[in-house]
């Protein structure tokens, strides 16, 4: 049964109020947009009484253990608050209006009880996960806050791992992944079978493109919490590998045994995702759609739906899609999308008031300390300054953010500045990962067409279209017609052989590089051995800069095909 997850109001006003001077750390009353909590019940009092004592290791769980209460025999209905705690001491996703009810809750709480670390730590935790689910990066600096005064009233070396992790979270919705892997690491250090630290950990190593170390975080975390979450933290992993079929039955496994609207919603949103990158996109509209009437407050789905609407040639539900979901979620990714849908129909106009809105967007997310230096680079990269792209994804790379999606975004970039032979080496690493994204290969394969490379050229351009043949409402036709222009094949000749020149003005022909002479290598992907079948969960600028190594991991021209791995 569907249910309506989306409250009437946000747990708190949009703009953080400023604190008081009496208490600089004071976190900010229960606003007039907050949704009040129910009376407490003896329930939840002894709960609460019980709470610092049992506190250790649970994520955003603290210590939920709720005493079980029977009036006249029946055991008592869960309400809002139980939900959340129940459905966050497992793992799962909590939906949006059972987190609001224990924002509230924990709001109440700590005004009478300001020394309460472990329910300092839970707010801080749902005040992140608030803020990445509803894209209002105001929610940032009220998890800092809280977090901060969690550690105040009980250090982290004496046992406070719950608001290390809180921290690692919020460094990774801010993608600082630096970050978030000292956080977590510091948890794992001192607690290492504590599960929650684990999911954080993941994300952090998968946006620093340590796949090494997110395969072996996965493996642990399905050690230490089975079911669901482990499942599609596994799905995760073999999608970024590119191991679909792995992907796709793990993700149906989670998606069968989910139970709860928002864990069910998340594992058909993650069907659909699959769905969408093996170009299905009836398939994946089919499992967006289901995903919403499961949780209408699942926010990342109707962009899903968008994409998939878009490739089945229904620009006008489109167009709604992608308009509802920048309002439930206003992410630059989405306005970068709905801008390139618009420029693709000739609605030039619109198309700049998308791009305007992705930069206000990035603009607010910074002034909350979150870095989306990746897409305004794919939107610089394409419809911008493409130097300015390179040195916004050079800073990236040397803060070791070098995921797949990174490399990707930078090798496109320097390709677009005019340094296509510096280019391929980070785009040559995306492909590398091993992850199907007929972005990547689309990037790759123009890159390498620039460069007179036509045998590898033709190989991935004809992976991108046979991928994803709706990747990009601009790329993928732009990819169909470099894939034409190489034409086929001379038979019995050599892969590299040049095209013949375009009509009607041939320009000058470049020289074939000789038969003998070897292809360029390619660097080395870190190596990840996939987990045996016996495992209960995973195995698996204006100026310049100095040119740096080959690289690892975001479609530029077509930003509406998303990475495939975290960025």
């Amino acid at each position: 049964m569907a249910m309506d997850v989306m409250p009437q109001q946000d747990p708190e006003s949009r703009q953080p109020p400023e604190p008081s001077p009496e208490d600089p750390y004071a976190l900010p009353a229960e606003g007039s947009t907050a949704v009040p909590p129910p009376p407490p019940t003896l329930r939840t009092t002894l709960r609460r009484a019980a709470f610092g004592a049992v506190a250790a290791g649970v994520l955003l769980a603290g210590a939920l253990v709720a005493v079980d209460g029977r009036e006249g025999g029946k055991p008592e209905e869960p309400g809002p608050v139980e939900r959340a705690e129940a459905a966050t001491t497992a793992g799962s996703p909590a939906s949006l209006s059972d987190l609001t009810a224990l924002i509230g809750d924990r709001q109440k709480w700590v005004e009478s009880h300001p020394k309460d670390a472990p329910s300092l730590a839970v707010l801080g935790t749902a005040y992140v996960e608030w803020a990445r689910r509803s894209g209002d990066p105001a929610y940032y600096a009220r998890a800092e806050r809280a977090l901060k005064r969690s550690l105040e009233a009980r250090p982290g070396e004496r046992g406070n791992g719950e608001a290390w992790v809180g921290l690692a979270a919020l460094a990774n919705a801010r993608h600082d992944y630096l970050a978030a892997k000292r956080w977590g690491e510091s948890v794992k250090k001192q607690q290492p079978s504590a599960w929650s630290v684990y999911p954080v950990l993941i994300d952090a190593y998968t946006g620093l493109g340590d796949r090494k170390a997110a395969t072996a975080a996965t493996e642990k975390f399905g050690e230490l919490r089975k079911g669901v979450p482990a499942l599609a933290r596994t799905a995760d992993l073999y999608r970024g590998q590119g191991w679909r079929e792995d992907a796709l039955a793990t993700a149906r496994e989670a998606a069968d045994r989910a139970t709860q609207p928002a864990e069910k919603a998340e594992a058909l949103h993650r069907l659909g995702e699959l769905a969408w990158d093996r170009g299905e996109p009836e398939e994946a509209l089919a499992q967006f759609d289901a995903a919403l009437r499961t949780d209408p407050g699942h926010h990342a789905s109707p962009a899903g739906r968008a994409r998939a609407l878009v490739a089945l040639g229904r620009t006008d539900e489109a167009l709604a899609a992608y308009q509802s979901a920048l309002e439930k979620l206003p992410s630059p990714q989405y306005a970068l999308e709905l801008g390139e849908l618009y420029a693709s129909l000739g609605l030039d106009g619109d198309a700049r008031t998308q791009y305007a809105k992705l930069r206000e967007i990035v603009a607010a997310a910074k002034r909350a300390g979150v870095d989306e230096s990746l897409v305004l680079a794919r939107f610089e990269a394409d419809h911008g300054d493409p130097d300015t792209a390179v040195e916004l994804l050079r800073a990236q790379w040397r803060g070791q953010h070098r995921s797949a999606a990174v490399a990707d975004a930078l090798g496109w970039a320097l390709h677009r500045a005019g340094r296509s032979e510096e280019g391929l080496e980070y785009a040559q690493r995306a492909a590398d990962t091993g992850v199907r994204n007929a972005s990547y290969a689309y990037h790759l394969g123009a890159i390498q067409r620039e460069l007179g490379r036509y045998g590898p050229a033709r190989r991935n351009l004809e992976q991108a279209v046979r991928t994803n043949p709706a990747f990009s409402p601009l790329a993928a036709p732009l990819a169909r017609e470099a894939l034409d222009a190489l034409g086929e094949p001379p038979s019995g000749g050599p892969g590299d052989a040049q095209p013949p020149p375009p009509a009607p003005e041939p320009e000058p022909e470049r020289e074939p590089a000789p038969a003998t002479k070897p292809e360029p290598k390619r660097p080395e992907a870190p190596a990840a051995s996939k987990p045996p079948a016996s495992a209960p969960a995973p195995a698996p600028s204006a100026s310049k800069p100095p040119r740096e190594p080959a690289a690892s991991g975001a479609a530029g021209t077509g930003g509406a095909a998303p990475a495939a791995t975290g960025a």
